[in-house]
């Protein structure tokens, strides 16, 4: 068997500001288990995974919750959140391993992504590039102003929603970050962060078992949708 290559970077630094409590919202349990240790969990099954970075606000990283040391510890590390999304992608990336040849950035508000979908996705970076997974827009589109007045409808055709993870060969996410740091901007995604300087990014089969827990509403389906088969 090949050593283990995959980096694995889990943000979950978030300050939960759209659901209702004090708890953040990837603590919170969610199919059995806190949110964020169903992807860590499900990370760790592989074998070509040499270690998973956990991101987590600053109060929380020098303390984690016990929970979170039912998973492989010698392959885990607990990382400190920046303001910004990227910038705790960053910060785990400058913790990962020098093994991890190829990196993989997943939301922890994505608790029940596939074991399929990661595979689409890490096999497809491994081709040298980018690699999201998407589901195709059915939805009519339409933009409007901050009043909520229709300006145009916009075109679906070719249009996406992209989840995590987001897999790529670390020298290319490497770079993306550190121009994106230089040139002061941030994103809501990697992929974004590589395409404003051209590099390629290719769109694999996404799972609506993907989607992203922001709401309490959210909790309800995952929690309905968490004892459905795959």
């Amino acid at each position: 068997m090949s050593p283990p290559d995959v980096g694995v970077i889990i943000v979950a630094a978030g300050s939960s500001s759209r659901t209702e409590g004090e708890e953040l919202k990837q603590f919170r349990w969610v199919g059995g288990k806190p949110m964020l240790l169903h992807s860590l969990q499900l990370f760790q099954e592989r074998t070509d995974v040499a270690m998973v970075v956990v991101v987590l606000p600053k109060r929380y990283a020098g303390d984690p919750p016990p929970w979170l040391f039912q998973c492989d510890v010698e392959r885990m590390l607990v990382s400190v959140g920046g303001r910004e999304r990227s910038d705790s992608v960053r910060n785990g990336l400058e913790d990962l391993t020098e093994k991890a040849t190829l990196v993989a950035v997943h939301d922890a508000a994505r608790p029940f992504v596939t074991a399929a979908l990661i595979d689409r996705v890490i096999s497809e970076a491994r081709k040298g590039h980018g690699a999201v997974p998407g589901i195709p827009v059915v939805d009519t589109l339409k933009r409007a102003d901050e009043t909520g007045a229709v300006l145009e409808t916009v075109d679906r055709q070719g249009m996406w929603r992209i989840q995590t993870p987001q897999a790529f060969p670390r020298e290319i996410l490497e770079s993306a970050h550190a121009q994106a740091r230089d040139a002061g901007v941030s994103a809501t995604d990697d992929a974004t962060l590589c395409e404003r300087l051209g590099l390629p990014v290719v769109i694999v089969p996404g799972s609506e078992r993907a989607f992203k827990i922001t709401t309490d509403f959210d909790f309800a389906r995952a929690e309905a949708l968490s004892i459905l088969p795959e």
